[in-house]
């Protein structure tokens, strides 16, 4: 059965998702990118919109169109979310989002962030911009707009965003960095069965 996800997300919604359990948003979700992690981080300043209970994009969004004439999102792919690792446990505290979305995978701070604070990380698949941006139902505003198109703080309403794979549960598991042991696992296997036959070293 689809999981999804709907704003405002408690505590209860999420506890029970591990990493690579799939689920979809539906609601509201807004982005920030390195400026705006940092300007809530760093410079204590929140959004007007209130986050609590909402998710927060790693997205710098395509938009056409204007407050006149209304925004219509072109495409909205998730960037590297390592850029914001940083920043990730600040924002979390202080804005109260319980989802957060990007792609790549994140670090030890966000495994903390997200066990202390009780959040997820899910990573969206790589390349599907459009894809994304067709889930995006309506443009309910914009902030921060100091920081350009991609770095602004756009506030979308979504529906069945996704799919999402939980990538860091509240347990602060982290399935990249699971992912990484093995394959470094599997890859000194490999190498020794290699070194069997050539006369080759991969150290």
């Amino acid at each position: 059965m689809k999981k999804i996800l709907t704003t405002p997300i408690s505590g209860g919604d999420i506890k029970d998702l591990r990493i690579g359990d799939i689920v979809y948003l539906t609601g509201i979700a807004a982005t920030a990118r390195d400026d705006g992690h940092r300007r809530v981080a760093e410079g204590g300043r929140l959004p007007e919109f209130p986050l609590k209970g909402s998710a927060v994009m790693h997205v710098g969004p395509i938009v056409s169109g204007s407050r006149e004439e209304g925004f219509k999102v072109v495409a909205a792919g998730p960037t590297t979310s390592r850029r914001m690792e940083r920043y990730e446990r600040e924002f979390i505290e202080k804005t109260g989002v319980k989802l957060v979305v990007g792609k790549g995978g994140m670090g030890a701070k966000t495994d903390a962030a997200c066990k202390d604070l009780g959040a997820v990380y899910c990573v969206f698949p790589g390349g599907c911009a459009v894809t994304a941006a067709a889930a995006v139902e309506e443009v309910l505003g914009v902030e921060w707009e100091d920081f350009g198109m991609p770095e602004a703080f756009w506030i979308f309403k979504v529906k069945e965003f996704g799919p999402l794979i939980v990538s860091i549960d509240t347990e602060g598991n982290n399935l990249s960095e699971r992912n990484k042991a093995e394959f470094e696992r599997k890859k000194e296997r490999a190498f020794g069965e290699i070194e069997k036959h050539v006369n080759f070293s991969h150290k």
